[in-house]
């Protein structure tokens, strides 16, 4: 079952007993939970027939009270568990998920990998529960996720712009979306994102980020690339070396993989770099600045440093040092 047939079915009043959200992607468990907490029920109705509680707090035989009450004044009651993950004895819960009340709508949100397949709880919810599975976006799908999401919201978004939210956020959907909704509050009549936009209302600067970077190490910009770490230097939250140094792993290991493909031509390449043609360009010109060796060189450089930032044979140098004196390493053969 997906968020969009869940939630589709409920703006229909099709109902089932149990809803039991599992996973590793928080977002869209959280998205149903809100659903399920402010719109299935009226206001008024809510007053007397919602029921929140907290997997750490939550008693199971409570859980199951509430549940097996009837409902006041209204057809339905929803009662939710939040946080399901943290609960002791959740597999107490058994019993009521396999003879539920049909006038009780329990949405359980078990924030975790989900319930072990060996378990009596498990095959209870496989024939009795509607059971939805969220995983992590993967980092190839992410900027795609961004474009979805902003024409959702009724924009456009440039894949730069997108790639600016990605690199600065991460694969944190959540903090992403609270982003987009913050542009589109603040965007009033106009419908494209883009890099001033982000600049403005979220402050991620457009020319010195790890986009800018990336740029710069590709064209063996020397000069470029120490003026953006100072800059990071000098705004410590605006990329930390632990934010900047898996994102250039990543895209360095796609031009690296490049190599080892007999077809090169832009047409092959376009979706190893998420169909953004300014990405594919500055690969073209990693590849022509350093060749083969050098490509594998900035990666075993990314990985010394990114041992170097935990404190493996370090003893707590600034991140931003540390990257100035990797990026020289990586474009100066002499050091």
């Amino acid at each position: 079952m997906s968020v969009e047939k869940i939630i589709g079915s409920w703006k229909k009043n099709s109902f089932k007993p149990v809803y039991w959200l599992e996973g590793e992607e928080e977002f869209y468990i959280d998205q149903v939970m809100e659903y399920a907490e402010q719109n299935i029920l009226s206001e008024a109705d809510a007053q007397f027939n919602l029921t929140v509680f907290y997997g750490k707090d939550a008693d199971w035989a409570a859980v199951i009270n509430a549940c097996r009450r009837y409902p006041m004044f209204a057809e339905k009651q929803v009662v939710l568990l939040k946080e399901a993950q943290f609960m002791k004895d959740i597999d107490k819960l058994e019993g009521y998920i396999a003879a539920p009340l049909s006038t009780t709508i329990f949405v359980v949100g078990y924030k975790a990998k989900g319930v072990d397949k060996r378990t009596k709880l498990y095959k209870i919810l496989q024939t009795n529960a509607e059971v939805l599975t969220t995983k992590k976006i993967s980092d190839s799908k992410m900027q795609e996720w961004i474009i979805e999401l902003a024409i959702q919201k009724g924009f456009s978004i440039q894949p730069k712009s997108a790639s600016l939210l990605e690199e600065h956020i991460g694969n944190d959907l959540s903090r992403i979306a609270n982003e987009i909704n913050k542009l589109s509050i603040n965007l009033k009549h106009k419908k494209t994102i883009d890099e001033n936009d982000i600049e403005k209302y979220i402050g991620i600067s457009k020319e010195y980020n790890v986009f800018e970077l990336q740029a710069a190490i590709a064209k063996k910009d020397l000069v470029r690339s120490i003026k953006i770490l100072n800059y990071f230097e000098a705004n410590p939250k605006a990329a930390a070396i632990q934010m900047v140094l898996p994102a250039l792993y990543a895209y360095f290991s796609k031009i690296y993989a490049v190599y080892g493909m007999a077809d090169k031509s832009d047409n092959t390449l376009k979706p190893l770099f998420y169909f953004n043609p300014i990405s594919l360009s500055q690969a073209k010109d990693a590849m022509k600045f350093y060749g083969y060796q050098g490509v594998e060189k900035i990666l075993l450089l990314l990985h010394h440093y990114d041992l170097k930032s935990k404190g493996v044979g370090d003893s707590g140098t600034n991140g931003a040092i540390l990257m100035k004196e990797m990026v020289a390493k990586m474009m100066l053969t002499d050091i």
